[in-house]
């Protein structure tokens, strides 16, 4: 996956969780933030960030803030759309008669439906922003949508599907993440659950650019 445009700029302050200043060029520019999550650890006032400028109709803001240079040196995507994107490209490399996203099954709506044959696959996506120790944490504000995305695989499995969910690692170097159980002790529980019922977790470390994010390798816990 790759940004037509990015530029660099300094991170000032995060007003709420859709929206920031930055300085571009020695100007102030308000700018929309892919992530709702706190990320709180990367975007630390005077840090480098990077944008791209989508010139979608009816914005608020001309650009969207997506990477994020940690203090410790690392580059971080931030873009909460990414990791979706990301799999797509992966999984469409991969040997499944049929590919879709966003397939609803229960009350959710899964992110991808694979079949082979007569097999079939679901597959849920998360993104990883959260790095500690050189280990990657899930998530970082509580998700109670990521609870019942773990109890719609769980169903899913019981149901003769093969149920995955796979956390997309938005930095280099982090090949693990575990359950941020500090942040959301259900989602753990929802977590260990689903393992215990079958259900997959893949990691999928990336090589991470500014201007973009590819999955290099798919790691099974």
């Amino acid at each position: 996956m790759k940004y037509d445009n990015i530029i660099p700029a300094k991170f000032i302050s995060r007003r709420n969780r859709f929206v920031a200043e930055v300085e571009i060029a020695g100007r102030t520019e308000t700018v929309h933030v892919k992530n709702t999550g706190r990320c709180k650890e990367l975007l630390i006032p005077g840090c480098k960030v990077w944008l791209t400028a989508p010139a979608s109709e009816g914005r608020k803001t001309k650009y969207d803030l997506v990477a994020v240079r940690k203090s410790t040196g690392s580059l971080f995507n931030i873009d909460s759309q990414a990791p979706n994107k990301v799999v797509a490209e992966w999984l469409a490399k991969q040997s499944y008669d049929s590919v879709a996203a966003e397939y609803t099954y229960g009350d959710s709506r899964i992110d991808f439906f694979m079949q082979r044959g007569k097999e079939k696959y679901l597959m849920e996506v998360k993104g990883c922003t959260l790095e500690i120790d050189g280990v990657g944490y899930f998530p970082d504000a509580p998700t109670e949508r990521g609870v019942k995305h773990l109890r719609e695989l769980i169903s899913a499995k019981a149901q003769g599907y093969n149920a995955a969910i796979a956390f997309v690692i938005q930095t280099e170097g982090v090949t693990e993440v575990r359950a941020n159980t500090a942040i959301h002790a259900e989602f753990g529980k929802a977590l260990d659950e689903a393992i215990k019922a079958g259900v997959k977790v893949l990691f999928f470390p990336c090589r991470v650019t500014p201007d973009s994010l590819e999955i290099i390798e798919s790691i099974e816990r």
